[in-house]
């Protein structure tokens, strides 16, 4: 009997191909082929580092079909490499059913970590990252995504959710109704050459963004945990933290923000306590 093969999960760039890691780029060469979601946007990445592998699709329309296949495959002992289009495979695509039945075959499995579009938005974001919730894509009816924001709306964590350009201006006058006066965020193409982070209130990144004619790219929609009661806020803390900011040679806006963001609160609220109103 042979001996197993390996299934090795391979993160790829988000969109800059500079960001793949020595270790994925070691695998993809030694690998009998790469499972692929979109063999095209797989072949750029494999041509940009001279390497010349099978490729094979592997994206929701074939999973079914095509899973027992790879998995005996792997059991006679090939190893195989499995990607996404963008980013670590089994996170809002397919590659999750791969993972799972190749465990259940008593398949090894190695993840290869490296870029996660979910961590960059979240980091770039300015938002509290000591807890965070990922919802992947938002439900497309009204309905699904207000039980959604129901079940979220106490939950003490930075909400990410995935989102189509098209459908972003509408999630985000969503998200604003259900989340009142708290902080959000928009990032869309990330790590490419118009890379875009928008940080604002959430009705206030609503009206921004219904306002364009046309949005374009991966879009990540994040929105703050729940704010905070001014009680609840030491007030002479902030005003002193503001202060001391400022005696580093930070601008009053740029400390507002940056407090705003560590509290996980509107600009506004800090705004106003640092300002004495």
């Amino acid at each position: 009997m042979p001996e197993h093969g390996r299934l090795l999960v391979c993160a790829t760039p988000i969109g800059n191909l500079g960001d793949v890691t020595l270790r994925v780029l070691n695998a993809l060469g030694e690998v009998d082929a790469v499972l692929a979601e979109d063999t095209r946007v797989t072949l750029k990445l494999l041509r940009r580092y001279k390497i010349d592998k099978p490729l094979e699709r592997y994206d929701e329309f074939v999973a079914a079909r095509r899973t027992p296949d790879f998995v005996a495959r792997l059991a006679a002992g090939e190893h195989l490499a499995l990607v996404s289009d963008a980013g670590t495979p089994g996170i809002s695509d397919p590659g999750a059913t791969l993972v799972d039945a190749a465990l259940e075959a008593g398949v090894g499995v190695e993840v290869l970590p490296g870029p996660s579009a979910i961590v960059t938005a979240l980091v770039a974001s300015g938002l509290p990252t000591q807890a965070f919730y990922f919802g992947g894509f938002l439900p497309r009816k009204a309905g699904e995504r207000r039980k959604l924001f129901e079940a979220l709306g106490t939950l003490d964590a930075t909400l990410i959710f995935y989102e189509s350009p098209k459908r972003t201006a509408d999630a985000l006058a969503a998200l604003a109704e259900a989340f009142p006066d708290r902080a959000g965020a928009m990032t869309r193409e990330l790590t490419k050459l118009h890379e875009e982070v928008v940080r604002a209130d959430l009705a206030e990144l609503a009206r921004e963004i219904a306002e364009r004619e046309t949005l374009k790219g991966e879009v990540v929609l994040l929105v703050g945990p729940p704010q905070r009661r001014r009680a609840e806020i030491d007030e002479r803390q902030v005003r002193e933290r503001v202060e001391a900011l400022i005696g580093e040679g930070v601008t009053r806006t740029e400390a507002v923000k940056r407090i705003a963001g560590e509290l996980g609160v509107p600009r506004n609220a800090v705004y106003r306590i640092a300002h004495g109103s």
